[in-house]
């Protein structure tokens, strides 16, 4: 059970001061309403009456809405094959297993790496090619998750929390001394989950999670992509040339980018 303080709320409250310089709340509004119509879209196609019919262009458009397998989307439908996937989803989504369990299962059963996240995979077994790390498997699994059931389920992707690396939007706005690290994805998962709740709770009473007339489940996606963002641009301004710095996205784009609903897949 986790006691004490979680959330660093005057940092929090200073990135979303420093990304309100580079966006204004209207469209970081309207982003949140954009990711509302993605959840509503994969409540639709990945409804259990519907999955099971999904075909190939359907299952890639879903793939194509994630940030982290839309360029590989075409490679995961040729590794796995559309009922192998079919299969998974509705295994991750709809199994009796715990949460805990199903994301584990995804996960680790389609990276054939059983195991910490922190540590280096071992290749899918006659798919050395594939390029499907278990940590692109981790940001799929947390979306089909999250936006079939956005109340109940919750983001996580490498821009929040890279075990690995340790970084992520998600150490810079909680107590240093909050461990985000389980023995395996599942478990990661949930710690993760935990500390999302801790700052969404926060961010709404303080009012740097809530962008509208009224709250929304996705408004705390909406500010962990801000503060990766702020960080992100401040990193680059130390370390990249002043050229390379300027076609980086704006705040916005950047935004939608991370969330998946840039030149959303219809």
């Amino acid at each position: 059970m986790t006691t004490g303080q979680v959330v660093d709320t005057e940092t929090a409250q200073e990135f979303m001061a420093q990304a309100l310089e580079k966006a204004e709340r209207a469209e970081l509004g309207d982003i949140v309403a954009e990711l509302e119509a993605k959840s509503a879209r994969f409540r639709a196609l990945l409804a259990p009456a519907t999955l099971h019919g999904l075909e190939r262009g359907q299952l890639r458009s879903v793939l194509r809405s994630v940030f982290a397998t839309r360029r590989k989307a075409d490679a995961i439908l040729d590794v796995m094959g559309e009922e192998q996937l079919r299969a998974s989803f509705d295994e991750l989504l709809y199994g009796s297993p715990s949460t805990q369990e199903r994301f584990h299962g995804f996960v680790d059963t389609l990276s054939a790496y059983w195991g910490d996240v922190r540590l280096a995979r071992k290749p899918l077994a006659g798919h050395e090619d594939g390029d499907i790390p278990e940590n692109v498997l981790c940001d799929l699994a947390s979306e089909l998750l999250h936006f079939t059931e956005p109340e109940g389920r919750w983001l996580w992707t490498r821009w929040m929390w890279d075990p690995r690396a340790g970084t992520g939007a998600l150490p810079l706005v909680t107590q240093d001394d909050y461990d985000l690290n389980g023995r395996d994805s599942g478990e990661t998962y949930m710690k993760v989950g935990v500390a999302l709740a801790f700052v969404q709770a926060t961010g709404e009473a303080a009012g740097f999670a809530t962008f509208g007339p009224r709250r929304s489940p996705f408004g705390i996606d909406v500010f962990l992509s801000c503060v990766y963002a702020v960080y992100m641009y401040t990193t680059l301004r130390i370390r990249m040339t002043q050229e390379f710095n300027k076609v980086v996205p704006q705040l916005p784009e950047l935004s939608r980018r991370l969330l998946g609903v840039w030149k959303m897949e219809q």
